[in-house]
């Protein structure tokens, strides 16, 4: 595991387009169909990964919050599944239904969406507002495993009210996510 920070993409950088398999049902999902009226989260995780498996119950409680408030969510999967097949569509399936996820779980084998999106880690987070425009990227909050520090989303769920408020999020209250790299294609 390679401790790997996010890239930070710059703020107010359109949300790039893409088609790619929801592992829970087959179909090819667009930016489009997932985006929110208010804004849309753009959630780049893994099966594997202790960073993801350490957050991933606050991921899916923001999400069964936020979706009824208009704001859209897609989680996505790059990792190379050569090497961790534990990531691939089969085993993203069985995951999302057994935890239920309350949003489309995405399968992208190119890896040409994490690259468009200069994803570095899992998870890495991007919040867009309605006019698909960057606001928020970064982390969850300040709790990662063996920290000691609570897990409460705090940072998302400061980027998500302040979206919905037609607030702008102050730049010094928005820090990498880290976690394990994205496992790139040889």
């Amino acid at each position: 595991m390679a401790l790997t920070e996010s890239t930070m993409l710059a703020l107010g950088s359109k949300a790039s387009d893409f088609l790619l398999p929801d592992t829970r049902g087959g179909d090819k999902l667009s930016y489009a169909q997932v985006a929110g009226e208010r804004g849309t989260v753009i959630l780049f995780i893994c099966n594997h990964c202790p960073y993801v498996i350490h957050v991933r119950d606050e991921l899916l409680r923001i999400g069964r919050a936020y979706l009824p408030r208009g704001i859209g969510f897609a989680a996505v999967s790059s990792n190379d599944v050569s090497t961790h097949p534990e990531d691939g569509p089969d085993a993203m399936a069985k995951l999302a239904k057994a935890e239920d996820f309350p949003f489309p779980y995405l399968y992208d084998e190119t890896q040409d969406v994490a690259r468009a999106y200069r994803a570095a880690c899992t998870p890495d987070i991007f919040v867009f507002n309605a006019e698909r425009a960057l606001v928020y990227r970064g982390r969850l909050d300040a709790s990662t495993p063996g920290n000691g520090v609570p897990v409460t989303g705090a940072d998302l769920r400061a980027a998500l009210d302040a979206l919905l408020q037609g607030k702008r999020l102050d730049v010094s209250q928005q820090h990498p996510s880290m976690g394990c790299n994205i496992k790139w294609a040889r």
